[in-house]
């Protein structure tokens, strides 16, 4: 398989606002913090591996604001290619306002700004780096036929494509049918397969969803369960990765970290279970830290939380 990582999708300005707990509809609360962030999907993916090892590369779109310098210089520094982060002059950087409580757990709103004007024409000047990839990642925080048209281009150049369904929204069999990997979470899968917000999660639940997006033409599905773990189902395959106990303070790129080191490990040559262990402890570390890219873990601190693992196993 060819290493080189190459991202497809959003950058925004995170602006994170911390609170005791949420409001009810309607109501004030007294936040007790507020920062701002680097942060979007696709720069959250592509700092994730870059910062791993990978030798990673960013495609996407900014404005030609303070934010979209910003946010290029902040991935450069972190190791990642942004040649191929364009400007766009008429509209804003994309922004994500992200509340977190006192739990860790976090409720976001998206501005696309850029990342909605990133169009399926803009990646004809990349197709040499689509080309070079052995591993694509993708997400749904830009235009869903510009997602089509990545995939498409990837599988041409015989990348495996992993697709973070996230923000939460219909897909199509499209592009289901171009993706090696899917990668929901528990919202994202009630979305995906029409089965809404069940009061108790469990494995079955995430099996039986994972199958009916097999049936719509994803090949491997992985389910991210949160504190219960990941599930991969693919034909005549399971395979479970617990979650590792840990104090979260702020799951906010927990699911973008995750399929950054899948996607790392495999690129490195290890197996799919393996790759698995090392998504779930990089989800792990990231959620002990405040931030999206400023929780993002190095190679050296998954590696002490897998021995922590195995010890703790023995």
């Amino acid at each position: 398989m060819k290493s080189q990582i190459v991202v497809i999708g959003s950058l925004n300005a995170d602006l994170v606002v911390r609170l005791d707990r949420m409001p009810a509809p309607g109501e004030t609360v007294i936040g007790t913090d507020f920062s701002v962030f680097p942060g979007g999907k696709g720069g959250n993916q592509a700092c994730a591996a870059a910062r791993l090892g990978a030798s990673a590369s960013m495609v996407g779109r900014v404005g030609a604001d303070h934010y979209g310098e910003w946010l290029k210089n902040s991935l450069a520094t972190s190791g990642v290619d942004v040649s191929f982060v364009q400007k766009e002059k008429t509209v804003s950087s994309g922004t994500a306002v992200i509340s977190v409580d006192a739990s860790g757990q976090n409720q976001i709103v998206i501005v696309p700004g850029a990342n909605g004007a990133f169009l399926p024409e803009h990646l004809e000047q990349c197709r040499d780096l689509i080309a070079s990839a052995g591993i694509v990642l993708l997400q749904l925080e830009i235009p869903h036929e510009t997602v089509e048209a990545a995939a498409r281009l990837a599988k041409a150049s015989g990348a495996l494509v992993i697709l973070d369904p996230a923000p939460a929204r219909h897909v199509s069999d499209e592009i289901l049918g171009l993706v090696d990997y899917l990668t929901p979470n528990e919202t994202e899968l009630g979305v995906l397969t029409g089965v809404r917000s069940l009061k108790q999660f469990s494995r079955e639940d995430a099996a039986s969803g994972a199958e009916s997006l097999r049936a719509r033409g994803a090949r491997k599905v992985i389910v991210k369960m949160g504190p219960l773990g990941a599930l991969l189902v693919a034909e005549n395959q399971e395979l479970f990765w617990p979650a590792l106990p840990v104090a979260a303070i702020d799951t906010t790129a927990a699911g973008d970290v995750f399929n950054a080191a899948f996607a790392f490990a495999l690129s490195a040559g290890r197996s799919e279970f393996e790759a698995g262990e090392w998504a779930t402890a990089a989800a792990a570390c990231s959620v002990t830290r405040k931030g999206a890219q400023t929780s993002l873990p190095t190679f050296e601190e998954v590696e002490a939380m897998l021995e922590q693992r195995r010890l703790f196993n023995s």
